[in-house]
């Protein structure tokens, strides 16, 4: 690397570690780690599931959350119910075709959502139409939201029972903490179910 991709490299590295630096001195964001913990633990418990959304590389970040949640994510237990709304490319197809794409998430949560049921609803922006529709759609069903954005929160806010924000305003850095956030979360709801605590 040159000079200059050094710079860039350090800078990232150290605006990584203050936003996770912030996040571990911010109560809010400790107590929604909290939150969503106790209404994964709860949802799954009484038999639903884990409903997941977001674009791009939230998409990603979906299907990592899920894949943790079925298969397993430190310890040997049973696979926990978890769905990514992202991954069905013919009912993604379809639905974008036939009704648009801002409704590719709303019409699978209002298809597979159940009361008591989780929907974790990830965007960097807090803006992404297609993924507050399927928040709006999840609370008219009955089902626990949980966002997962930045710093600002977007149109997220009063649209979940429980919003992380991550804090940069910057989209990598947020999807970095997002998944940072899932991990601990997962770790948590994953010794709950194992020890029934």
């Amino acid at each position: 690397m040159d000079e200059a991709e050094l710079k860039y490299a350090r800078g990232y590295i150290a605006e990584s570690a203050e936003a996770i630096e912030a996040a571990a001195a911010d109560s809010d964001f400790v107590v929604a780690l909290g939150a969503i913990a106790d209404a994964m633990t709860k949802a799954l418990r009484a038999g639903g599931k884990i409903l997941l959304c977001g674009n791009g590389g939230s998409a990603a970040d979906a299907q990592h959350i899920a894949g943790e949640l079925i298969s397993r994510f430190e310890s040997e237990r049973a696979p926990l119910a978890a769905v990514a709304l992202t991954t069905d490319t013919s009912v993604l197809t379809a639905v974008g075709n036939d009704y648009g794409y801002e409704q590719v998430f709303e019409r699978q949560v209002n298809g597979l959502g159940n009361k008591g049921d989780v929907l974790i609803a990830l965007s960097t922006s807090g803006k992404s139409k297609n993924v507050l529709r399927a928040l709006d759609a999840a609370r008219a069903r009955g089902l626990f939201t949980i966002g997962l954005t930045g710093r600002m929160g977007g149109e997220m806010h009063g649209r979940c029972d429980a919003l992380l924000q991550a804090h940069s305003s910057r989209t990598p850095v947020i999807q970095q903490l997002h998944l940072m956030a899932a991990h601990i979360v997962c770790g948590i709801v994953e010794k709950r179910l194992a020890t029934n605590a």
